[in-house]
């Protein structure tokens, strides 16, 4: 009896403790965004003109998560545009999400992350530095209203879909056209990952041509160092017929000490006929980055830019990039 009665207490005190670790495990919680990139730049010859102080961008926002997988995000970009002359800052809504998590299964809805290059750019891991290469040549826009789903079939195979106004996230819907996007990410051993993007921006206009992209990527992942290559084609830029781009990224880099490492990336773009040609360009960087704590980065770094417009001077500079975030 006195058995039974000990097995009972046992059985009692298990289920309470698990109980309690459950209700640990969803209690809800919230932390801050906030990302601040800056740099310090100058250039050389024919660009010695160029330099100063810049704050690039800031995000701030804010993440909660109610449990049960269920979550929220919001986010404020602050940064600037070239569609205004006066050169003032302007603020826009990142992100303004809802996630909800179960199993392999991920669901995101709302102002959104896309997924067009957001792979790369985390593989890449020097956004405040430097944007991914579909990123800083106008393939495609890092955020968007619409629906995302992905799902990890096993710890070598995931594939996600997306569908999107098309605008980005600094615009209103304004074209009837959706972008749609799909997919898939390999990883066949440890480190090394294979991804393959396709997508098709509808125009949703008479007389203008739907946009496709093609992404892929190669990277492989150690602890010391990484490595990686993507090469990417648009069809239609801007929904213009025959208006092709196409280029790709090679980088690589390396951890010489807890706190520092190397890096440097190539990139070339092309544009089908040369129809892009005053934009098309090769550009190189190489550089460091020395972690001071653990909110803040300073990446010392050289660049160098090579214009394929006949006649267009080479372009050299020194940056300073600086990050703060948590």
């Amino acid at each position: 009896m006195k058995t039974k009665v000990i097995l009972a207490g046992l059985l009692a005190c298990i289920g309470i403790t698990a109980q309690a670790q459950d209700t640990k495990t969803e209690e809800p919680k919230g932390k801050a965004i906030v990302q601040v990139f800056g740099n310090f730049h100058t250039g050389f010859g024919a660009e010695n003109d160029d330099r100063g102080f810049e704050l690039e961008r800031s995000y701030f926002g804010y993440e909660y998560n109610f449990g049960n997988g269920l979550s929220a995000k919001a986010v404020m970009d602050i940064g600037k545009s070239s569609s205004v002359d006066d050169y003032q800052r302007i603020a826009y809504i990142k992100n303004a999400m809802v996630s909800w998590k179960r199993g392999g299964l991920t669901l995101n809805g709302g102002l959104i992350s896309t997924t067009q290059f957001n792979f790369q750019e985390k593989f890449w891991g020097y956004r405040y530095i430097m944007k991914s290469f579909q990123d800083e040549y106008k393939f495609g826009s890092s955020a968007d209203l619409g629906i995302s789903v992905a799902y990890k079939f096993a710890d070598w195979l995931s594939a996600d879909a997306i569908i999107v106004n098309g605008e980005g996230y600094k615009k209103i819907q304004v074209n009837d056209g959706l972008n749609y996007g799909l997919g898939v990410t390999l990883t066949p051993v440890k480190g090394f990952q294979i991804r393959l993007y396709g997508g098709l921006n509808e125009s949703g206009e008479k007389g203008k041509k739907d946009i496709a992209n093609l992404a892929a990527f190669v990277g492989y992942k150690h602890d010391k160092f990484s490595v990686g290559a993507e090469y990417n084609q648009m069809w239609n830029a801007s929904y213009k017929d025959d208006a092709d781009q196409y280029g790709y990224s090679v980088f690589a880099s390396v951890k010489v000490a807890k706190f520092a490492d190397l890096y440097a990336r190539y990139d070339d773009l092309y544009s089908n006929n040369d129809w892009n040609i005053a934009k098309d360009e090769a550009a190189a960087i190489l550089g460091a980055q020395f972690k001071l704590g653990k909110y803040v980065k300073i990446a010392p770094n050289f660049r160098m830019s090579i214009p394929k417009a006949d006649g267009a001077k080479n372009g050299y500079y020194a940056y300073v990039n600086c990050y703060f975030g948590f």
